[in-house]
């Protein structure tokens, strides 16, 4: 029994059970692009059990990352680790450097870029633990793509896309 404010309980053994994963620092990264950015999936909604999903992202020097957008079924977090990433908060863009945190609530607007001319790296938290590794892998391997061809995915197919990740953007932000 849990006490006030705490969600039902999942687990209803009297023992407990061996359910720890570590990932050790250094791990290569899950996923690599040219541009020096990579993602390191910590925490996917598998294990978590759809609790949440936690991710480092790191950029390389290059400019990146998305513009204004919000979701209206996921909450998601940022907490820089090192350089400097703009945050937009709904209203603007902002600076943020290590140790900074921003928590976007669910329809909340925000984006994320690297601008500094320097790699920067932040954690990427989203709860609850949607699929994210999909919408991050398609996304790079279209990028991927796109310098090869510029036929690598039609706009109804993007829409597609965006909608299936719950994903909304903002125009003229």
């Amino acid at each position: 029994m849990s006490g006030p404010g705490y969600p039902p309980a999942v687990y209803s053994g009297n023992t407990g059970e061996r359910s720890a994963v570590l990932r050790r620092a250094g791990a290569p990264p899950e996923l690599s692009a040219p541009s020096g950015n990579a993602t390191s999936y910590l925490a996917t909604g598998e294990p978590t059990r759809g609790a949440f999903g936690l991710y480092q992202w790191d950029m390389g020097a290059q400019p990146s990352g998305p513009s204004p957008h919000f979701h209206r079924s996921i909450t998601e977090s940022f907490f820089v680790l090192n350089g400097t990433v703009r945050l937009y908060e709904g209203a603007r863009w902002l600076d943020a450097v290590a140790g900074d945190f921003l928590f976007v609530a669910e329809g909340g607007v925000h984006g994320f870029r690297n601008e500094s001319g320097e790699p920067a790296s932040m954690l990427l938290l989203f709860t609850p633990g949607a699929p994210r590794e999909d919408y991050v892998e398609t996304v790079a391997d279209a990028a991927r793509r796109e310098a090869m061809t510029p036929e690598a995915m039609t706009p109804e197919v993007w829409t597609e896309f965006f909608l299936r990740h719950d994903t909304f953007w903002m125009d003229g932000s």
